[in-house]
C-alpha cells in the first residue's frame, strides 16, 4: 500500500500488514525492501513465548516488527534498540498508529546491552536479530566472535526461565555454526540453555534445491535459565 512520496513523484514509503498490525516502512532509505519478509513466520512463533506482563528487549529493532508483535501479544514493557534514528521514529509511529506501547533507545547494541548489564536490567524476552556478519566466508571466524560476544551479552540480561531469540541471516553460518555460538555465549553467562525450535525464512522466501545459498536464514528460540551449580 503506498504511502507518502518525495519529490518527482517516487513513493518512499509503504504500508505493510502482518499478522494483524499495520507497519509504515522506508522504501528508498530502508533496509532491503524496506521491510524484511523474510522474519515474518518467525515473528509469528512469538507469540506463544510472549506472557502477559513480559519485558521484552528488540535488539537491531528497526521499525519494531518484533517489538511490536510482543507488544501487542501482552508485553507489558518493550524496548527497541537500534543505531538509526530515522528507523526508531518510525518504530515509536508503528506501535502508535496500532495502539500499542514501546520504549526505543539509539545506539550500537553491543555498547547498548553493557550499559543494560551494568545497570542490572533484566527482560523475560531478548530478541537477537543482527544484520550478516558474515558477508564472505573469509569473514567467519570474526562473525562467529561476534555472534559469542551478542549472545553472552543477551544471556546476562535474560531473567530465570526467559526467552532468547537469536537470528543469523548470514548464508556462511549454518544453524549449527550459530547454535554452537549461542551455546559457548551460555557456558560463558553461566546459563543453562535449552533449544526449543529453530525457524528459517518465511514461505515467499523458499529454497531452491540447486541453490543451497537460499538456504540463509535461522532464528532459534531457546529457554534459559540459571546454571545448576
Amino acid at each position: 500500500m503506498p504511502g507518502g512520496a518525495v519529490p518527482g513523484g517516487a513513493v518512499h514509503t509503504a504500508v505493510v500488514v502482518e499478522g494483524g498490525l499495520r507497519f509504515r516502512v522506508p522504501l528508498v532509505e530502508g533496509q532491503k525492501t524496506g521491510w524484511f519478509f523474510d522474519q515474518s513466520a518467525n515473528r509469528q512463533a512469538l507469540r506463544k513465548y510472549v506472557r502477559a506482563g513480559a519485558r521484552v528487549l528488540d535488539l537491531f529493532s528497526y521499525v519494531g516488527a518484533w517489538g511490536a508483535r510482543a507488544a501487542k501479544d501482552g508485553a507489558a514493557e518493550v524496548v527497541c534498540v537500534d543505531s538509526s534514528a530515522s528507523a526508531l521514529e518510525l518504530a515509536a509511529q508503528n506501535a502508535r498508529q496500532n495502539s500499542l506501547s514501546i520504549t526505543t533507545r539509539k545506539g550500537d547494541a553491543f555498547d547498548m546491552l553493557e550499559v543494560l548489564c551494568d545497570a542490572r536490567a533484566r527482560f523475560d524476552i531478548v530478541i537477537v536479530d543482527p544484520p550478516a556478519f558474515a558477508k564472505r566466508k573469509k569473514d567467519l571466524p570474526k562473525a562467529l566472535a561476534a555472534y559469542k560476544r551478542l549472545n553472552q551479552l543477551a544471556l546476562r540480561l535474560l531473567a530465570d526461565d526467559g526467552i532468547l531469540v537469536s537470528c543469523s541471516c548470514s548464508y556462511h553460518v549454518s544453524a549449527e555454526d550459530l547454535q554452537d555460538a549461542i551455546a559457548k555465549a551460555a557456558r560463558g553467562a553461566g546459563k543453562h540453555l535449552q533449544v526449543l525450535e529453530l525457524g528459517g525464512q518465511a514461505p515467499d522466501h523458499p529454497v531452491h534445491p540447486a541453490i543451497p545459498e537460499t538456504r540463509y536464514l535461522k532464528a532459534y528460540f531457546c529457554r534459559v535459565s540459571e546454571s545448576l551449580k
